[in-house]
């Protein structure tokens, strides 16, 4: 069985082509120019500076990124295949979509 966070970080760094995953961006995200998007998601998809700040419980389902003097955050979610509840076992791909939302600090 795997690791939440390998698969968190398999899932993060794939997030421009997530399968059955989901990728949502809040609107301000979505306002940015495209290229300025795709420069954010790189960004988030090599992001490794997890820490006991930002990953207490080692699962690699939250980080921050700054672009442009922009802080933007990133967090992973953990739904059952009908994206209704929580996932029962985070550690099984086979019952868990992952959602990952990408959005502006002061969008939180």
């Amino acid at each position: 069985m795997k690791s939440i966070s390998s698969l968190n970080d398999r899932f993060r760094k794939s997030i421009l082509s997530p399968g059955r995953n989901k990728l949502v961006l809040t609107p301000g995200v979505s306002a940015l120019a495209f290229l300025d998007q795709m420069t954010l998601l790189h960004r988030i998809m090599n992001f490794s500076d997890f820490n006991e700040n930002n990953d207490p419980h080692g699962e690699h389902d939250f980080g921050d990124v700054k672009q442009k003097g922009v802080k933007y955050f990133f967090k992973i979610d953990y739904f059952d295949k009908s994206m209704k509840h929580a996932s029962k076992n985070p550690h099984d791909p086979d019952i868990t979509v992952r959602i990952m939302t990408v959005m502006r600090a002061d969008e939180y």
